[in-house]
């Protein structure tokens, strides 16, 4: 059993995770709680809009519509991967479905079939609005994507529980097919972020206390291939804490084998080792780097 996240927690959570973030209206007290109990929750559930352009989608998804109304979700995930929060409670979003598959995701274990639809979902799932049309040609960002994936694993992290614990629509109500995307890929991208031992502390360390840090702009943002401010700006925080003896030149906007080095001793100073010192940057190295 789990207690839902505050909305102030769902918020926090987000931001550690990298993820860009608006906040539309009241979405803080914005729900369906006077038509039934919100929680305990017990995963995460993907859709997609089957709409265009994110203006409508997440005034739709806010507002609702005369058959429905809203919040018609928790957040709305646009193409450019920003996560719009539209509602915090229980939100008309997954319907009823199969109790066997709710009984699954408790387990976290195989989910079976859907076939039935006679429980409450709407008590039980954070759910997520992807912005897309749904018809199979109207392609799916791998931003959007990322962006899905990072909010389904900075809620399960914050809960505990594995990438078992996300499920589409379609996994849970019979006659959906959202999302068009394939879950079993989209759960194996959740698993490597939860595995990702430099998004949080390593077991049986304490980060130290003191903020300070700019936003971690996501573990995308760096690797073989990346070019950006963020990679600069990396450089330039090793350097000044003194771990730069990798670069010939200095640091540049151009990931290299050097940032990798140069990141890697910043993460043993830290105690760490192993996958824990492996060279990218994740939200705790980060804030660790700029604290």
């Amino acid at each position: 059993m789990a207690t839902p996240l505050t909305a102030d927690r769902v918020l926090a959570v987000l931001d550690e995770a990298g993820l860009a973030v608006e906040e539309v209206g009241s979405w803080r007290s914005h729900n369906r709680n006077h038509k039934g109990p919100w929680g305990p929750v017990h995963g995460v559930m993907i859709h997609h809009t089957v709409t265009r352009g994110t203006a409508y989608s997440v005034a739709l998804c806010y507002d609702g519509h005369s058959e429905l109304p809203g919040p018609l979700c928790h957040s709305v995930i646009d193409k450019a991967g920003v996560v719009h929060l539209v509602g915090h409670g229980r939100t008309n979003h997954a319907g009823k479905g199969d109790g066997r598959v709710l009984a699954a995701v408790k387990a976290e274990s195989v989910l079976p079939g859907d076939s039935r639809a006679d429980t409450d979902g709407n008590t039980h799932f954070y759910g997520a609005e992807l912005v897309n049309l749904g018809d199979g040609e109207d392609p799916w960002p791998p931003e959007q994507v990322e962006a899905a994936a990072q909010w389904a694993a900075a809620l399960c992290r914050a809960h505990g529980w594995s990438a078992q614990s996300v499920i589409a629509h379609k996994e849970w109500q019979p006659g959906k097919v959202d999302p068009t995307f394939d879950m079993d890929d989209f759960r194996a991208r959740v698993s490597e972020i939860l595995a990702d031992s430099g998004s949080r502390p390593p077991t049986g360390t304490k980060p130290p206390q003191g903020g300070g840090a700019p936003a971690f702009p996501g573990r995308n943002a760096f690797g073989p291939g990346k070019s950006n401010e963020h990679i600069l700006r990396l450089g330039q925080q090793l350097v000044k804490r003194g771990f730069g003896s990798h670069y010939r030149v200095g640091p540049s906007p151009e990931w290299g084998e050097a940032d990798r080095l140069n990141t890697a001793a910043f993460q043993r100073a830290q105690g760490w080792s192993g996958g824990d010192a492996d060279g990218f940057p994740g939200p705790e190295t980060w804030r660790r780097l700029f604290a």
